[in-house]
């Protein structure tokens, strides 16, 4: 399966998005989930992860978004969010949500990203 992140645009400093993500006939529930960015000419970066259900959807953040950047998940709805306030024009980068597989301590299907730009 590939994840799709949704919801990326252009911004203002300041302003908010909300990223979404979703997989054709995936459920994310029982997946830890991670978003990623990725700037041109730079190592992709990882921004935040939520942990699966049955481990009790635990959240972890990037220094550099932590207090900005809230990760969620909507079981019923088989959906995962990346709230983003306080966008700062180092935000922008394209995003991309993936799954972790623990057979190989990676994570994987990597699908289309979607552009945040930031502009100040």
């Amino acid at each position: 399966v590939q994840l799709q992140a949704f919801g990326g645009g252009l911004v203002q400093a300041g302003g908010s998005l909300r990223l979404s993500c979703a997989g054709t006939g995936f459920t994310p529930g029982p997946y830890a989930i991670g978003w990623f960015r990725r700037v041109p000419g730079k190592e992709r970066e990882g921004v935040s992860c939520i942990s699966s259900s049955r481990s009790g959807s635990m959240t972890l953040y990037a220094d550099s978004v932590k207090d900005r950047f809230t990760i969620s998940r909507d079981n019923d709805k088989n959906t995962v969010y990346l709230q983003m306030n306080s966008l700062k024009p180092e935000d922008t980068a394209v995003y991309y949500c993936v799954k972790y597989n623990g057979t190989t301590a990676d994570y994987d299907s990597w699908g289309q990203g979607t552009q945040v730009t930031v502009s100040s």
